[in-house]
């Protein structure tokens, strides 16, 4: 039960700040745990994540609004970036389209699902980061500014081209908690046959 309180723990944050309670070897020690740990179908370990900090991480963030300004005009609200801004750091997330690829040659007979089970596997990376940061009062939210900033991001951080982002998530102290969801009875969305 301790794992499910720790699932209801987790939620969106966007008021962040600077000040996490842990330090940051915990957090590089929580992201490779979890790199570590979660599954990956035929053992592919397709994921791949840069943790960026510090100046790194305003710079990624400013530039994703350049990128955003010159690519869609100016419909992303400034604040927006900003709050992303005012965290500790952001986690990217990618996959190694390589892996897959090989993956797929080695095992033809399932070449079709590889990437969706790449997918479910990033999926599950993220969930595992974001909610492992919730048990240690460490905000997050999750954001798809890809493929508009693929280009960018490969540039930025001198990334393979077969690395491919799947998601962004800025995090930090929780300068404000979210407001309280109403709880769900989920129990309409679970069959159960005996």
């Amino acid at each position: 039960m301790e794992f499910i309180k720790a699932l209801s723990q987790r939620r969106s944050v966007y008021n962040l700040n600077k000040q996490i309670p842990v330090s940051k070897d915990e957090i590089i020690e929580i992201v490779n745990d979890a790199v570590r740990y979660v599954p990956d179908a035929f053992n592919m370990k397709s994921q791949r994540v840069v943790v960026v900090l510090d100046n790194k991480h305003t710079n990624f963030w400013n530039s994703v609004y350049n990128e955003l300004v010159v690519k869609l005009g100016d419909k992303l609200p400034r604040a927006r970036i900003d709050s992303f801004i005012n965290g500790y750091g952001t986690i990217l997330y990618f996959y190694d389209a390589a892996v897959v690829t090989e993956t797929q040659r080695n095992y033809p007979f399932y070449a079709d699902m590889f990437h969706d089970w790449m997918m479910q596997s990033n999926g599950m990376l993220q969930f595992a980061i974001w909610n492992a940061f919730a048990t240690v009062s460490i905000g997050a939210n999750l954001q798809h500014y890809n493929p508009i900033i693929d280009k960018m991001v490969r540039n930025m951080f001198n990334l393979p081209e077969s690395w491919t982002l799947v998601a962004q998530m800025p995090f930090g102290g929780i300068a404000l908690p979210p407001t309280r969801k109403p709880q769900e009875d989920a129990s309409w969305r679970v069959k159960l046959e005996e």
